[in-house]
This record gives structure tokens, C-alpha cells and sequence, in this order.
């Protein structure tokens, strides 16, 4: 029996359609480590013609993706990567960095939708012309920005830090996990991103409904150096091609659907705060992502989430409240299943006054 009947906890708890599983059954596969698994191979090619860039990696996580991405441009231990305060490597994988690469990350915040800006840009990379210690040597940048409900970093704001990186000498790296969720959002090429980076990476495993894996994407020579990394990450699998065909799969087919999976994500928020007002900020709410602000509930997160669990619906905690996301395996139903879970928790939050 699954945990929950409505699992909203993240778009990585999917699970792969029976068209996947029988693309998975039937692959052609080779070794590799070696490069010779034909279907890693086409993913790669896919991957890299899809984003606009020379070359790509499959490799098994998102963060491994990301760590080598960063470690191409990071010049050797006590060097800085710059980010936004909320991104995903500078909080979630800020220990990773350290432990595999000797990075530190240079940090600051200048959006209400926790984007990096050429504002916030600018003052990251000021260099350290007084004390001569401090050195940053590339900008991490996301798209989508999790920790702010997968708001979208614009095209036009990327190419204004992209004006202010190149005159500093630096260059961007794209944490792209949800980009294609962009991508759907606004109607945009994913090139409007990926043309103003140096290297990016998505996943196949979130919005697009793979069971594993992700894709760093950049110059070919870049890409050369990202796979030795990643034998030295002992990251090189053997006949990966059984997973790739899911993530081909996935990249031609799943794109299309994500606008699905905001459009629900809106009706469940708008329902949310229709319930309890001044808990959902719907400006926020533009793509799979709901943030609900427990304070506002007027109940402690942990007792919101064991609420949920009660009635079949899966979350987690944030610092604000509680998220759930939506993802592939949600339909309708199940998104009035939640629904109704936050009507029983609104009849029973604590009312003003009392």
C-alpha cells in the first residue's frame, strides 16, 4: 500500500508511466563508463540539441549534476561561487560543495521571488580589491527558484546578470532541475536561459516524470572535463541505458504536459486561500509549486502535515509552513482529495479572537 493516497511531497516521487517501464524492458545498452551505451548516448545527444548546447553528461542526481557543474568553473578550495541566499547549492548542497570540492559560496538576496538579479549580481562580484582574500570564480543562477515556490527567473533579467558576468570575467552556471517547468510557463525557447550560461543542467526526474536521473549540459571540452569528474565521483554506471530510455522518453513527451501540472497547482492554491485567507501567495504560484504559510492556519507545520497524512495527502515542512507540489501522477481527483484535506484543517484551525 503507497504511504499516501495523494503524494504532493515533491514531482520526484513519481512513477514511471508503462510506456517508460516498457521502454526501460527493451533498451539497447552498452557499458557506460566506456561510452558505448547507445541510449545514454542518444539522451546526451538529445539533451545537448534540446538546450542549445555542444555537449551533455547523464548522470544520476541532480546534485551530482550541480557539483560538477560548479567544480568546472571553481578554481580550487577557499575559492567562492556566488548565489542567491536561497538557492539550491548554496543551501541544500552548500556541505556537498565543501566536502567534494572545497567551495564556499558568496551569497545575497534582492527579490521578492528569490531570483538572482544584475542588482544582486553585481554586488557578488565585486572583487575583494582592499584585503586580496576573496576570489569568485563563477555565479550560480535557478530556474526555477524552489525555496520561493517555483518562481521563474526572467529571460531579460538573465541577460542583464549575463552583461554584468561577462565583464567580470566570470561565468554562470544554470541550476536548471525545473527549467522545462519555465519553459511551460511562459512559452519561451529554453534557449531564452540556456543561451545566457555557461553550463546547465536539468532534471529528468522531477516535472518530467523519469524514475532517475539528470543532465549537465555545456561545451563540448567543459563536458570532457564533467565526465572525468564524475568517474572521479564514482558516478560512471554500467548499462545506464535501461534508465535512459525512461528519461528519453520523459524528454520528448513529458514537456508537454507541464502546463497540466500548474494549472492544478493554481486551482489547489486558489482553493487554499479561498479557505484561509492570507496563507497562499498566489503571485508565487506560477508554476507546480504551493507554499502554505502555517502561521496564517494558525496551527504548527508538524501538526498541519500529520493532518494531511490523515487524509491521504502527503506534504513537507518548509520554513514557512508546509509544500506540496504537483507532478504527473496527479490528477483532478486527486487534487480535490487535497482540497478537501485543508477544508477539514480550516474547520478545525483556531479561529481570530478565540
Amino acid at each position: 500500500m503507497p504511504r499516501f493516497r495523494v503524494d504532493l511531497r515533491s514531482d520526484t516521487v513519481s512513477t514511471p508511466s508503462a510506456a517508460m517501464r516498457a521502454a526501460m524492458a527493451t533498451a539497447e545498452v552498452g557499458d557506460a563508463w566506456y561510452g558505448d551505451d547507445p541510449t545514454v548516448n542518444r539522451l546526451q545527444e538529445r539533451a545537448a540539441e534540446l538546450t542549445g548546447m555542444e555537449a551533455a553528461l547523464y548522470v544520476a542526481t541532480g546534485t551530482m549534476a550541480n557539483q560538477i557543474g560548479v567544480r568546472l568553473h571553481a578554481g580550487g578550495q577557499g575559492h567562492l561561487v556566488a548565489a542567491e541566499a536561497s538557492a539550491h547549492i548554496a543551501t541544500t548542497e552548500v556541505m556537498t560543495s565543501a566536502v567534494l570540492a572545497g567551495i564556499a559560496y558568496r551569497t545575497g538576496h534582492d527579490h521578492p521571488h528569490g531570483y538572482m538579479t544584475a542588482a544582486l549580481a553585481e554586488r557578488l562580484l565585486e572583487p575583494d580589491d582592499y584585503f586580496d582574500v576573496e576570489v569568485v570564480d563563477a555565479l550560480g543562477v535557478e530556474n526555477t527558484v524552489g525555496a520561493y515556490g517555483g518562481t521563474i527567473l526572467p529571460s531579460a533579467e538573465l541577460r542583464a546578470v549575463r552583461e554584468i558576468t561577462a565583464r567580470a570575467g566570470v561565468p554562470v552556471h544554470l541550476d536548471g532541475a525545473r527549467v522545462w517547468n519555465a519553459v511551460a510557463a511562459t512559452g519561451e525557447d529554453v534557449r531564452a536561459w540556456t543561451g545566457q550560461v555557461d553550463t546547465m543542467m536539468f532534471c529528468l526526474s522531477k516535472g518530467l516524470g523519469a524514475p532517475i536521473g539528470s543532465v549537465l549540459c555545456g561545451p563540448a571540452e567543459l563536458i570532457r572535463e564533467a565526465r572525468r569528474i564524475w568517474i572521479l565521483y564514482g558516478g560512471a554506471w554500467r548499462q545506464a541505458g535501461i534508465m535512459a530510455a525512461a528519461g528519453l522518453l520523459a524528454l520528448d513527451t513529458g514537456r508537454d504536459r507541464l502546463g497540466e501540472d500548474h494549472a492544478r497547482a493554481r486551482r489547489l492554491a486558489e482553493a487554499i486561500e479561498d479557505l484561509l485567507p492570507g496563507c497562499v501567495d498566489l503571485d508565487r504560484v506560477v508554476t507546480n509549486m504551493v507554499f502554505v504559510d502555517t502561521k496564517a492556519v494558525g496551527l504548527p507545520a508538524a501538526e498541519v502535515l500529520d493532518r494531511l497524512a490523515a487524509s491521504g495527502v502527503g506534504a513537507v515542512p518548509v520554513p514557512t509552513g508546509v509544500r506540496m507540489v504537483i507532478h504527473v501522477d496527479i490528477d483532478d481527483e486527486g487534487v480535490s482529495t487535497a482540497i478537501d484535506a485543508w477544508k477539514t484543517i480550516a474547520g478545525d484551525a483556531p479561529k481570530e479572537g478565540s
